[in-house]
């Protein structure tokens, strides 16, 4: 049941990531890819009816986690204090920036909104990348499965590492690049004209260090962390998720000079769940290694909740899932098609 539980976790940040990965994309390249007034607004017309949709998906993730894994949930909300009251101000401006666009007018308010719009998209992903450089590496867990990490120290992983130290902002600069890159993707799929065009000239430059940084993030995470190459060997069949990710990467590489959009994004998509897909099986069984001792680590074991619980609560999230994917298939097809620069008026 605990196993069955972290897959769910898993998936569901999964989905999370891939959906509103490309608003946080769309917000860090649109002052980027366009050059107008008009522009930006078909830019942000292009997330426009789904950006918060998809931010239901972290909600309900989190809550998710705080059911099945409550010892998890505490360690991490105690010890990440700092970084998560960031992310829920940066979730916060960006959408005061998309809402107050809508409502201001004048040669500085806009400006100022897309500034503050791609600003805090931008950080956003550096600091969700750099939260999964942290579970990646290991916190300092205590006996009692609690742990303190200020927001820098020395800038190295060990035992004393801050929250950032040069793993995770690697990693929270590879999750910058991978985001940009679909976020370009998708602008280049759902405008039109010069917009496009440029997205897709960004994505087509963007991949190629997307690329070097994958590489980069896998050769440090088995120097940060050795277990994770046990986990790998140990189980052959673990190597389609790395797969995954690499035929993703080489699809955008594929079809996206060939002006197939559809393709290029959707390999994309495959390339971020081979990504998050691999880490979440190397990890397993720990939900939050512990960089003091391994002994002390959280696992699907030691932080899952009653196991009745977790049945009678399985009913009820495959109901919640039922619901939440039926709306977003229908928010997906409703909004299909091109975004026409003239049927913003003054929409966004």
């Amino acid at each position: 049941m605990e196993t069955l539980w972290f897959c769910l976790v898993a998936l569901m940040l999964a989905v999370y990531v891939v959906l509103d990965g490309f608003d946080l994309g769309a917000g860090i390249v649109h002052l980027v890819v366009a050059r107008t007034d008009s522009e930006r607004r078909m830019v942000l017309g292009s997330i426009g009816p789904v950006w918060d949709g998809n931010e239901v998906w972290l909600i309900a993730a989190g809550g998710t986690l705080y059911f099945a894994f409550p010892a998890l949930y505490a360690a991490s909300f105690s010890g990440f204090y700092l970084p998560l009251m960031i992310v829920l101000w940066l979730l916060t401006l960006r959408g005061v920036a998309v809402e107050f666009r809508n409502h201001t007018s004048g040669a500085v308010w806009a400006p100022f909104w897309d500034a503050v719009f791609a600003f805090a998209s931008l950080l956003l992903a550096v600091f969700f990348g750099a939260a999964l450089g942290n579970v990646v590496r290991g916190v300092p867990l205590d006996a009692n499965g609690r742990f303190f990490e200020a927001l820098w120290t020395n800038f190295r992983p060990g035992p004393d590492a801050g929250v950032l130290d040069w793993y995770t902002i690697l990693v929270g600069v590879t999750a910058l690049a991978a985001l940009t890159l679909q976020g370009a993707l998708w602008v280049a799929l759902k405008t039109e004209g010069e917009v496009s065009r440029r997205s897709q000239r960004l994505a087509n430059r963007v991949v190629w260090l997307v690329a070097a940084l994958t590489a980069a993030i896998t050769f440090a995470s088995y120097r940060v962390q050795p277990s994770l190459a046990t986990h790998f060997s140990g189980h052959a069949w673990g190597a389609v998720f790395p797969a995954l990710a690499i035929l993703g990467l080489a699809g955008i590489v594929l079809f996206s000079p060939r002006g197939r959009e559809r393709n290029a994004f959707l390999s994309s998509c495959a390339y971020l769940l081979g990504m998050l897909s691999s880490a979440a099986f190397s990890l397993y069984p720990y939900v939050l290694p512990a960089s003091t001792d391994p002994a002390l680590g959280l696992t699907v074991h030691n932080a899952m909740a009653p196991v009745y619980g977790l049945r009678i609560g399985l009913i009820w999230w495959l109901i919640g899932m039922v619901l939440a994917t039926g709306y977003t298939v229908y928010a997906y097809r409703s909004f299909a098609g091109k975004v026409k620069t003239e049927a913003h008026g003054e929409s966004y």
